[in-house]
């Protein structure tokens, strides 16, 4: 029997065939299952690339603290990782993230301060006061969002995977953005194999990467969204290497209704940005059409969004509803593609 530890179950995880987007667009469509990875999410991925960067550059040693912002996911790769290699883990968490995810991380020992949300690079933001605390403390900033070790953890690791897994058969691939490395990795990956594959976009309200994919330009749009995990501000180190073929802007109604969508029909139970990841296969996959094979990531579980993402007295003071009707969300996503 093979022995496998924490870090060595990291990765590798299953294709799901989902077989309602599938019928509805004519094509194959696939959610890579993260959320069974070992700390329930993609992040493990670039939690480790990071970690093993540093150490091979030498600025890691037993005892040493790592200080990161961070909204949820990360953080758990990084203090569940830390745990085994004796590293402490410091993290500073936007106020806006879910409770879940705050007690999970204290739960698991990371030291966790949380913080009142503002726009980078406002000094009084999560990740700057990350950078300020590591200089101050004498720990490493692993800083995901300008480190090239993360979207090379998705180069070497998720790429390869989901061009095994289809047989070198995948057309298409569609996610968010958070850091920016799982697109980046996965993009630059396939695209080396095949450039005639297609790579799509979405980005929740109030974010700059529409804006970036579309016109060239990093203008933040006007709006709030409650997905946690995805959309950001600036042009970073992991955003950079994306390659893109098309992109769409979502509101927060049609993520939620993706997301109570598929756990009634495929009985998967996903966070918010899982939903916004469907919906860019979603549309990907009805513009490439019939004979394609569409890839997204699942990014983890709902368990984690129980109080936002699947409460609707938090949605209703919002504006927003629970449905997951298929009339209130395709026709909508058929209407971004003209």
């Amino acid at each position: 029997m093979e022995k496998r530890d924490f870090i060595a179950s990291i990765g590798n995880t299953p294709l799901i065939y989902l077989k309602s987007l599938s019928e509805l667009t004519g094509a194959e469509v696939y959610g890579k299952a993260e959320f069974m990875n070992p700390g329930g999410s993609v992040k493990d991925r670039a939690a480790l690339g990071m970690i093993e960067d540093a150490e091979k550059k030498g600025l890691l040693k037993k005892g040493s603290l790592i200080v990161e912002g961070t909204a949820g996911n990360t953080g758990i790769g990084l203090v569940l990782i830390g745990n085994i290699k004796g590293y402490r883990v410091k993290l500073l968490v936007p106020s806006t993230q879910s409770k879940e995810k705050i007690d999970t991380l204290r739960g698991m020992g990371a030291e966790v301060m949380v913080v009142p949300p503002a726009p980078y690079p406002d000094p009084k933001n999560y990740r700057m006061i990350a950078a300020r605390i590591a200089e101050e403390e004498g720990g490493l900033y692993i800083n995901q969002f300008e480190n090239e070790s993360n979207y090379m953890a998705h180069y070497h690791t998720t790429g390869p995977e989901i061009w095994e897994q289809t047989d070198h058969q995948v057309t298409g691939f569609a996610c968010a953005i958070g850091s920016g490395g799982t697109l980046a990795g996965v993009s630059r990956y396939l695209k080396e194999k095949n450039p005639q594959i297609k790579i799509g976009c979405v980005d929740p309200v109030g974010s700059a990467m529409y804006s970036y994919f579309t016109k060239g330009v990093a203008e933040v749009t006007p709006g709030d969204s409650i997905t946690e995990g995805i959309g950001q501000g600036a042009i970073t180190a992991n955003v950079k290497p994306c390659l893109i073929d098309q992109c769409h802007q979502l509101d927060d109604q049609t993520i939620l209704n993706m997301v109570h969508f598929i756990v009634q029909k495929e009985g998967i139970f996903l966070g918010s940005s899982s939903g916004a990841n469907l919906c860019a296969a979603y549309l990907l996959a009805k513009r490439l059409g019939p004979g394609n094979k569409i890839v997204t990531i699942l990014c983890d579980s709902g368990q984690k969004y129980v109080s936002k993402v699947y409460n609707p007295e938090f949605l209703a003071e919002r504006g927003l509803k629970v449905s997951g009707r298929a009339e209130d969300l395709f026709p909508v996503l058929d209407r971004m593609l003209g």
